[in-house]
């Protein structure tokens, strides 16, 4: 059963900064990408950031010059400035393996007040 453990969402003020982290219960050789989607009330998940095992990054438009995602063996992270309201959302870290399918986190509550 693979699992992923993630950490770090909460609440801060516009401007403010945080850094989510998902660490996943499989081998670094079975990992081919890891990164992390959101999804606010109302609408649906998107991609945030992807990075591969290659350490190829991937950032939706939105996000760009404020995030920046990095991984170490099983655990990938992602740093967040300049956090703005439309950020707020539920924060869902992903894992594609090389043989043993795709999987989702719990998901994190990220809350950013104007």
């Amino acid at each position: 059963q693979v699992q992923l453990v993630e950490s770090g969402g909460g609440l801060v003020h516009t401007g403010g900064s945080l850094r989510l982290s998902c660490a996943a219960s499989v081998s670094i050789f079975s990992i081919h990408t890891m990164g992390w989607y959101r999804q606010a009330p109302g609408k649906q998940r998107e991609l945030v950031a992807t990075i591969t095992r290659d350490g190829s990054t991937n950032y939706v438009d939105s996000v760009k010059g404020r995030c920046a995602i990095s991984r170490d063996k099983n655990t990938v992270s992602l740093q967040m400035n300049s956090l703005k309201p439309e950020d707020t959302a539920v924060y869902y870290c992903y894992l594609r393996t090389i043989r043993l399918g795709e999987y989702w986190g719990q998901g994190t509550q990220v809350t950013i007040s104007s």
